[in-house]
């Protein structure tokens, strides 16, 4: 991040009626325009948290996100450029009647428009090219889609100092906060299950995440490095298992089988081969990578993939 740049964060909020397309607008009070719910990045936040916490802010809907839908830049009055990511973030009939939301000094109405309208009454430019972006997705046929979560273990302690078995390395205490650092990022795409390698500095990873969710821990030795090493991993069962179920999961797992677990993600969703599944596959400690697949049509192909760096 340059340090000339403000950094927000927002959503393309759709839901379905009738059978029928609706995307979500504001009116805001100051500037009275219509516009996407966004918002800037608060310290200590991931673009990932700013969108979710945004949506919720301004449109009382809270959400998870989908796939990223693109950037837009702008220049301020303060000469300063404005960058927000934007996803797109399907909302539930339960959140939309979970809803608090009331006009207030910021935004004075929200309103659920066909794109097409949507096109037409949006303020600026840039939003109307964010909503562009979102449709083409909808013309290939993608709208609802559900991620698959890799995740890299946090920092553990090295080999070299530690004298027990392998899987049973701690996490160090950057690995611990790591592993609490995690668990907002990873609820803005709302994970439901946990998957991770038997070691002890994967389950501890997770653990903060499963406790925040009120979920089990689904551990498996399937994606351990010790089974990798010894040549009996069997990445495909898990990844195969993910893809199926259709629901918004996290592996974590080590270094050396990340790739093997990205290339399955590529394999069970016949999807072509590439660098971009190295990159994704190339994590730090604590960082993750998001796959979107389809949920109608898993195999038609990874729809996006994003990495993010761990917070600490």
């Amino acid at each position: 991040m340059t340090e000339t740049a403000v950094y927000a964060a927002g959503g393309v909020v759709w839901r379905m009626v009738d059978g029928k397309l609706l995307v979500l607008a504001i009116h805001r009070t100051k500037y009275r325009d219509i516009t996407l719910p966004k918002g800037k990045v608060d310290p200590g936040e991931t673009l990932a948290e700013t969108a979710v916490r945004e949506i919720l802010e301004e449109t009382g809907i809270r959400v998870h996100l989908g796939v990223p839908v693109g950037i837009s830049k702008y220049r301020l009055p303060s000469k300063r450029t404005k960058i927000v990511h934007y996803w797109s973030t399907e909302a539930t009939e339960e959140a939309i009647r979970g809803s608090s939301f009331v006009p207030n000094r910021e935004i004075a109405a929200i309103e659920w428009l066909t794109p097409k309208k949507a096109l037409e009454r949006l303020s600026y430019p840039v939003d109307v090219e964010i909503l562009e972006n979102f449709l083409h997705l909808v013309d290939d046929g993608v709208l609802a889609t559900f991620p698959v979560v890799v995740l890299r273990h946090g920092k553990a302690t090295p080999r070299e100092d530690w004298k027990g078995k392998d899987a049973a390395r701690p996490l160090t205490d950057r690995g611990k906060r790591q592993a609490k650092a995690a668990v907002g990022p990873l609820r803005a795409f709302g994970i439901r299950r946990v998957v991770s390698s038997d070691a002890v500095r994967c389950v501890d990873t997770v653990a903060p995440l499963a406790k925040a969710l009120g979920r089990d821990i689904r551990r498996t030795e399937l994606i351990s490095q010790d089974a990798w090493e010894g040549g009996h991993a069997d990445v495909r069962t898990v990844v195969g298992k993910r893809v199926r179920s259709r629901k918004a999961a996290v592996l974590c797992s080590h270094r050396p089988v990340i790739p093997t677990i990205m290339s399955e993600l590529a394999l069970a969703t016949g999807s072509l081969k590439g660098s971009y599944i190295e990159s994704a596959a190339d994590l730090e400690v604590g960082g993750f990578s998001v796959a979107h697949l389809s949920a109608t049509n898993p195999g038609s192909g990874i729809v996006a993939i994003e990495t993010h760096p761990p917070k600490v």
